[in-house]
């Protein structure tokens, strides 16, 4: 009985506000507290009264975002002012908690596809898209709210709405970075002493970031952290077999797409909304889009396999890879943002036709009906241009050649191969042949 209850106070310690807020100040940020406020009521009452929880607050939703959610302001309350008083940390901890949002997803994750390894994306991407759906879900199920304000400093109000633990962020940084470290020694050599240290600390500042922000308790983010971690220890030994039926199997395109379809109808219901859902149909969306196009490319030979014994060695960098490689990554971020805003007008207009919704009601893209087969389409159309540019970025790489950007950098011999055939043989850097 003593233990139990020694258990239950160190969760409740661990979920306290004001851990948050203690961690906070000791970052620099603090709380501004004044006497305005939106409704004439003073700041100085009562946190419980100020910031319900989740399934009690009233809301009112405004205008869409620059990512197609929904932003939402109190009825009674603005949000408590603060002061920054050290700005370093401030820009170091509001980076690292970017390494969680769709701009780093849709940049960083298919840059690796490109410039590095579509073995290693693809494995990335899995990781990400099963971690992600397990901790959104869980969140639902649970409800349990995020750290008050006051006393803590909210910095990233968009989902403030959603509840709390476990952490997503947490989630995905974990199983990103530490998904990256298990699978690179099999294709690359690198010091792997080095690459726990660079995995343990760039996941460990999301983790940070995530209370800096004022979005999460510590229990949220230990919690994600583990959670992610055992769903990476169950799933590990099964990776090899995955890879072969994702690439290979005749139903993995059928299951890619009608499987993530199917969980994203059938998300937990909320008695609110919340962006959850439809970060989660995104998620899965883009998950399935990058499936099928990994299947897509195994079955048109385009399988883009590294000559020679594996693991290859890192290249040198010159500046024939950094001009094709920036070349690659601004020709595919482009084609990626194309074909969301693209895709996203199209749903969105056939969606509002076949169900009669005038195209001024912004409300109603909450609408389960709306929301989830358009973010599904959209960004499942995304992950398919990510998956098959593959191709396009070898042609660019060839034409970056053939154009001399080369220099007088040494040069050798790399095969593509093609339904199992070596193809033509072609003139490229060093890095070519583990690149592609």
């Amino acid at each position: 009985m003593i233990c139990s209850l020694a258990k239950l106070e160190l969760l409740v310690y661990l979920q306290d506000s004001e851990l948050v807020a203690a961690f906070q100040r000791r970052c620099g940020l603090h709380l501004v507290q004044t006497t305005r406020h939106s409704q004439g009521t003073a700041l100085a009452q009562p946190p419980d009264q100020i910031h319900q929880s989740r399934g009690l607050r009233k809301t009112t939703w405004g205008r869409q975002d620059s990512n197609s959610n929904y932003k939402y302001r109190e009825d009674r309350c603005s949000p408590p002012e603060y002061e920054v008083r050290n700005w370093l940390l401030h820009f170091l901890f509001l980076l690292s908690a970017g390494l969680g949002h769709e701009v780093f997803y849709i940049t960083c994750l298919p840059c690796i596809h490109w410039c590095l390894d579509p073995f290693l994306c693809r494995r990335l991407i899995n990781s990400w898209t099963l971690v992600m759906y397990i901790g959104q879900v869980t969140k639902d199920v649970l409800k349990l709210p995020r750290p008050s304000s006051p006393p803590v400093v909210k910095l990233e109000m968009r989902v403030d709405a959603e509840y709390g633990l476990p952490s997503t962020h947490a989630m995905a940084a974990t199983a990103i970075f530490f998904t990256l470290l298990l699978s690179a020694p099999s294709r690359i050599q690198f010091h792997f002493e080095m690459g726990l240290l660079m995995a343990v600390t760039l996941s460990t500042m999301v983790c940070l970031s995530r209370l800096y922000t004022g979005m999460h308790s510590v229990l949220d983010v230990i919690c994600g952290v583990l959670m992610s971690a055992l769903l990476m220890f169950l799933t590990h030994p099964y990776w090899e077999a995955f890879d072969q039926f994702q690439l290979t199997s005749s139903l993995s395109p059928i299951l890619a797409l009608m499987l993530p379809l199917f969980l994203s109808y059938t998300y937990p219901e909320l008695d609110h909304y919340s962006t959850t859902r439809a970060d989660t149909t995104t998620v899965l969306g883009a998950g399935a889009g990058c499936s099928v196009g990994y299947w897509v490319n195994k079955q048109l030979g385009e399988t883009f396999e590294p000559q020679g014994v594996l693991p290859v060695p890192l290249p040198t960098l010159t500046r024939c890879t950094l001009a094709s490689g920036a070349a690659r990554f601004l020709v595919g971020v482009g084609a990626l943002l194309v074909t969301r805003q693209v895709m996203k007008a199209v749903s969105l207009h056939l969606l509002y036709c076949w169900y009669k919704v005038p195209k001024c009601n912004q409300s109603a893209r909450m609408r389960k009906e709306i929301e989830v087969p358009s973010k599904f389409a959209t960004y499942t159309a995304v992950g398919l241009v990510h998956s098959i540019l593959c191709a396009l970025g070898a042609r660019l790489s060839r034409g970056a050649e053939i154009n001399g950007w080369g220099g007088d950098d040494q040069l050798c011999v790399e095969t593509r191969t093609r339904r199992g055939r070596p193809n033509k043989y072609w003139r490229s850097l060093p890095s070519a042949a583990w690149i592609w």
